[in-house]
């Protein structure tokens, strides 16, 4: 507050009469009829200045809202319940309490589009307010501030504002749950399922040669290739790290189509074990809530661990970059991370777009080393973006890659199981 105050029915009448007879009074000089009709417009006036004055959220009197919102973060297509109070602590802040009419405001994409019918609950001092919602899209949505109507005591003057704060609800990706069959992936101790280019599960990660490593673990293959030693790391095969690469499309249902698809994966990957971490794309303007230090690591934990909560808050704020060159640049970057001596990762999974042949070249690879698994939106359209997502399936193909098509609003689960070979 405060707001838009307006007149009443009732005020322009009385407002209106008041002048048409101090009109009359003035005409026929009667001083008693003027002062009479002087006093509609005095009301009016009073009653319009008391709107104005007397603040609901200020004074001496304030009124308290508090928002509660019940789960925070909500996966998309999930419900949720909003609960909001508003207290007042003294007699007087109760006497303003009990003559307000009360609204919520939400996005669009949290409402639906549809207004919301909140259960009401009054009581001494307070007023409850309790409604169901549920999210249409991946984001950070705005709840509130509440819209308070109020009416002066003498009924001829309405104003419309805003009480309390706004408030944010965080929604997750709409992920499904998509099992990890034994043997499906690379990485058990005895099994190697990924195609030509896979390396033994001794070979699976490797990393910079440290004084006093064990000469037998070097990696002579890789370290002729790179021009320096490398070693295969420790870790063992059945939980070696994974990283999910993101190639953000520009279109609203590719990118949440791609963020869905890839959540998924990676929770699919922590509950079997596996050490995760996401990248491509850029955090939003609501990044700025999500630790940094996330990105840049591995999550690791089960299924019923901290990392599931982590992975999903990482995908809240997820947006493509502005250009296409960005774009390009953000890919080659991931690409050069994993394909970088200590990465840490041994599996990779990627969902990307028609790449370009830098792009292309670059993402083949990172199939020298680790083991990597491709999903490639293709176009249902001929033209030039379905045939560049033609070449980047055959090269990732080629260069090892396990690599399937698929169309961006697919079941992902259908996806999933092809990707691996497997059946539902």
């Amino acid at each position: 507050m405060p707001g838009q105050v307006r007149l009443t029915a009732r005020g322009v009448g009385l407002g209106l009469t008041g002048i048409a007879l101090a009109t009359v009074g003035v005409g026929l000089g009667s001083a008693d009829l003027t002062r009479l009709g002087l006093l509609g417009p005095l009301v009016v006036v009073a009653g319009t200045a008391w709107l104005v004055v007397v603040d609901p959220a200020r004074g001496r009197h304030p009124l308290q809202v508090v928002r509660t919102i019940v789960p925070n973060p909500v996966a998309a297509g999930s419900p949720a319940s909003v609960r909001v109070e508003i207290r007042a602590g003294s007699p007087g802040g109760r006497t303003r309490l009990a003559e307000l009419h009360l609204g919520e405001q939400a996005a669009t994409q949290v409402s639906g589009g549809l207004t919301l019918r909140a259960r009401v609950v009054r009581a001494p001092g307070l007023i409850a307010l309790t409604y169901p919602i549920q999210p249409t899209r991946r984001g950070r949505w705005p709840l509130g501030p509440l819209v308070v109507r109020r009416t002066d005591p003498f009924g001829v003057a309405q104003s419309r504002a805003t009480l309390g704060e706004q408030a944010e609800v965080a929604v997750w990706p709409e992920v499904v749950e998509l099992p990890l069959p034994r043997g499906a992936l690379v990485g058990e101790p005895d099994r190697v399922a990924l195609g030509a280019r896979s390396p033994s599960t001794d070979d699976a990660a490797l990393r910079d040669y440290r004084e006093g490593d064990d000469l037998r673990r070097v990696h002579w293959a890789s370290s002729a290739r790179r021009g320096e030693l490398l070693v295969r790391s420790d870790e063992r095969a059945g939980l070696r790290p994974a990283s999910v690469l993101l190639d953000l499309p520009a279109d609203r249902a590719g990118i949440e189509w791609t963020v869905a698809l890839g959540a998924s994966m990676g929770l699919a990957l922590l509950g079997a074990g596996h050490p995760v971490r996401l990248l491509g794309g850029r955090p939003g303007a609501g990044g700025a809530h999500i630790d940094p230090t996330l990105r840049l690591r591995h999550l690791r934990g089960g299924a019923a661990g901290t990392a599931r909560v982590d992975l999903l808050d990482l995908t809240v704020d997820l947006e493509p970059a502005t250009t296409e060159l960005a774009v390009e640049e953000d890919l080659l970057a991931a690409a050069h991370e994993l394909t970088a001596p200590g990465s840490g990762s041994a599996l990779v999974f990627a969902v990307v777009g028609p790449l370009s042949a830098a792009a292309r070249g670059s993402l083949a690879r990172v199939g020298d080393f680790n083991d990597s698994l491709a999903v490639v939106r293709v176009p249902t359209s001929a033209g030039v973006p379905r045939r560049e997502a033609e070449h980047t399936l055959a090269a990732l193909r080629r260069a090892g890659w396990r690599a399937c098509a698929a169309t961006p609003g697919e079941d992902l689960a259908d996806c999933w199981h092809r990707l691996l070979g497997t059946s539902r």
